[in-house]
Parts: structure tokens; sequence; C-alpha cells
């Protein structure tokens, strides 16, 4: 299985760094991953409405030229729908089971995803109705993934 995550911006903070790196290599004996990164548009504190929307826009043309016409794209979203663990896994299986064999997951910037974005959503999946740091979220998916592949293969993982 191919997955990739696109997101929006890079990560500064080493021990983020770290962590990306230790699940990719733990990820690695499971699927293909790769990790596609766009520029981060600069988000004033105070900024209107519209800018917010002309920020979002910018980001997610950026996004939708990393995502393959043929991949089946999950968009990380507070209003998507929440799963378990165990409910992830069972998604990721039967993705791949049904042909879908390269998954995108996309991070938003910190302002989130364009509608352009979650309209080529395929699926969209929250982690909770909390906001995160974009960069602590890539931690938290690849985690949740990593775990995925462990209870798809009967393996033990700490709960």
């Amino acid at each position: 299985m191919n997955i990739t995550i696109a997101c929006v911006g890079r990560v500064k903070e080493k021990f983020f760094r770290d962590a990306i790196g230790e699940y990719t290599k733990r990820l690695g004996r499971y699927a293909r991953l790769s990790i596609r990164e766009v520029k981060d548009e600069p988000a004033p504190e105070n900024a209107s409405p519209a800018l917010t929307e002309k920020i979002k826009e910018t980001e997610g043309i950026r996004l939708l030229k990393l995502i393959p016409d043929s991949s089946y794209v999950i968009a990380l979203a507070i209003n998507g729908k929440p799963m378990s663990s165990e409910e992830l896994a069972t998604f990721i299986d039967r993705s791949a089971l049904s042909g879908k064999s390269h998954l995108v997951f996309v991070i938003g910037g910190s302002l989130g995803l364009s509608d352009q974005v979650i309209k080529r959503a395929d699926f969209l999946l929250s982690f909770s109705r909390m906001t995160f740091p974009h960069q602590l979220m890539r931690v938290v998916l690849l985690e949740q993934i990593y775990r995925s592949f462990r209870i798809i293969n009967h393996e033990p993982y700490h709960k």
C-alpha cells in the first residue's frame, strides 16, 4: 500500500521531526510512505475573513497538485467522522482490499483546509473536535496509521 501525507508547512521543532522520523521508519515494513509538504502562507492574527479564505485557497491549490487522480483522499477535518483506532485500522484494511492502494491523508495549515480540498476528499476524518497544531497532527496521524497496521496484522501494541 502507498500512503502519502500531504501537508502545509514545514516542521521546525526537532522533537516533532524526531517523532515523525521514528514513525516513518516503523511504517516502512507495512507501506510505502511519503510525506509531501507545500509552502504555508503567512497568516496574520487579525486576518479578515476574505484574507483567511484567500490564504486557504492558495494553500489548497498547492495541496491539490500533490494528489494523484487515482488516489483515495482522506482529509483531516474537525467536522469529519471520528473513529477509534480499531475503526481506522478496519477502514485502512478495507480500503486496501477494495483496490484503493494509494491513500492520501491531507493536513491543512493553521487556518484549515480550503473548500476545494474538502470537495476533492473522498472521506473526512476527525481526530477530535479540538484544534491541534498541524505539526503535532502529523505526528498523531503517523502514530495512528502505524497503530492501524499493527492492529491489521494482529501484532501487539500498547493500549
